[in-house]
């Protein structure tokens, strides 16, 4: 195991992890991968696709903790934009979407280019599909490398429900926990919608869960 993935801690049932933590699975070791090959990309665009709570912004901590870099929301950038990322060579826009000074973005992606620095974009759909005003910028997006956090597999949503299980000290038999897995819908938002439900339901009852309240959240979701 070489020291990028040293840096990312897997879930097991004897311990409780912090926010920092995440868990490698066949939905994003493929992205993890990907940015482990830095610098050696095909392009110095890359655009990083997975829906909310997917672990975009865990990934991308992880690479910047190897190779540095600056973080950035994109519905917040102005042009003091240019003169933050000039020592940086990796430069991250976190939440992109259509909502943008296209104009600043534009600039921005010309001097990446110009400069030979790597851009990377977080969104929940691809950038390449975004329907930009300006044609130079609708041309630019289709130079991104796309790497797709796909629906949470078995191993990750079964890690993510005990880690957020344990986070609030909330026990369920092993037999309940599979049959959530094979129910639950494939969505990182959904998983977190029940366990939100499920330990608001366990603070208001002051109950344990069974399988009667865990049918009635699936129900719900």
């Amino acid at each position: 195991m070489n020291d990028f993935k040293q840096q990312i801690i897997k879930f097991d049932y004897h311990k409780n992890f912090n926010y920092e933590d995440f868990y490698i699975s066949k939905s994003n070791e493929h992205v993890l991968s990907y940015l482990e090959m830095w610098p050696q990309w095909e392009k110095n665009f890359l655009n990083i696709i997975g829906e909310k709570f997917s672990g975009k912004s865990h990934i991308i901590d992880i690479f910047l903790k190897k190779f540095r870099g600056i973080k950035l929301n994109s519905n917040s950038i102005n042009n003091k934009i240019f003169r933050d990322i000039k020592v940086y060579q990796n430069i991250i826009l976190e939440n992109f979407n259509e909502n943008i000074d296209e104009k600043i973005i534009y600039t921005l992606f010309d001097l990446v280019e110009k400069d030979n620095k790597y851009l990377i974009v977080t969104s929940l759909k691809p950038i390449v599909n975004m329907k930009f005003k300006l044609d130079d910028l609708r041309s630019r997006s289709k130079n991104f490398i796309l790497q797709n956090i796909e629906k949470p597999d078995d191993d990750l949503i079964l890690a993510l429900i005990l880690k957020n299980l344990s986070d609030r000290q909330i026990s369920l038999d092993k037999k309940l926990i599979n049959y959530i897995i094979k129910r639950i819908d494939r969505s990182y938002s959904k998983i977190f919608d029940f366990i939100y439900k499920i330990d608001e339901i366990s603070l208001k009852k002051r109950t344990s869960i069974n399988l009667k309240i865990i049918k009635d959240v699936l129900e719900d979701s």
